[in-house]
């Protein structure tokens, strides 16, 4: 006949009185358990942002030329723009064209950047080694994720303007290369987290 569980507690300590399930349940998880559960939230954040990136820049903007005669749109423009091309733009994009990209700005222009920015976040946190070098290379994609959600507002007045200012051209054209610019440093950020683990432990 099996002890009760009174019987297994005051031979073998609390635990012993507990079902296996339970018992089980209340160990907790090792290192080795929490960083493999980290790293699979990691791989789909990762997956997840690369398909919303190929999904913005190479298929939605890239449709988006359809309905502007074949021009780019600004966010794609690694180099920046100048003001008469912001105009140009205008001059062949009609209202219906200017509010689906003002919808894709709100939408798959919107995700990305936060999603982005989570999962560099996610990334450095987890590699890089010291709080101070933590926060110095989270710098880049939380600039990144500020940017590009400006750029989207003011691409959207710029080109929606009854009359487009030179301002508004050279403040839309400065945060699109900001953005590419912070964008790289992001990646270079993550790298640097990932690859210069093997340096001494930092406090």
């Amino acid at each position: 006949m099996g002890k009760t569980p009174a019987q297994r507690a005051a031979k073998h300590g609390e635990k012993a009185a507990l079902p296996p399930h339970l018992a089980n349940q209340s160990m907790p998880r090792s290192p080795q358990q929490a960083k493999s559960n980290a790293n699979l939230i990691l791989i789909a954040a990762v997956a997840t942002t690369l398909f919303m990136f190929f999904y913005l820049h190479l298929m939605v903007l890239n449709q988006m030329t359809q309905l502007a005669d074949g021009m780019s749109m600004p966010d794609s423009l690694v180099g920046g723009y100048s003001m008469e091309y912001l105009n140009d733009l205008r001059s062949v994009m009609d209202e219906d064209a200017l509010g689906q990209l003002s919808y894709v700005h709100k939408t798959a222009g919107t995700i990305f950047p936060l999603m982005f920015g989570f999962t560099w976040l996610l990334i450095i946190g987890l590699n890089a080694r010291g709080r101070l070098k933590r926060w110095v290379l989270w710098a880049a994609p939380i600039l990144f994720v500020i940017v590009d959600l400006w750029e989207n507002v003011v691409i959207d007045a710029a080109l929606g303007s009854e009359t487009l200012a030179s301002g508004d051209a050279a403040l839309a054209s400065a945060l699109t290369i900001a953005r590419w610019v912070l964008f790289a440093l992001s990646l270079l950020a993550s790298a640097v987290a990932v690859f210069g683990k093997r340096g001494p432990q930092a406090p």
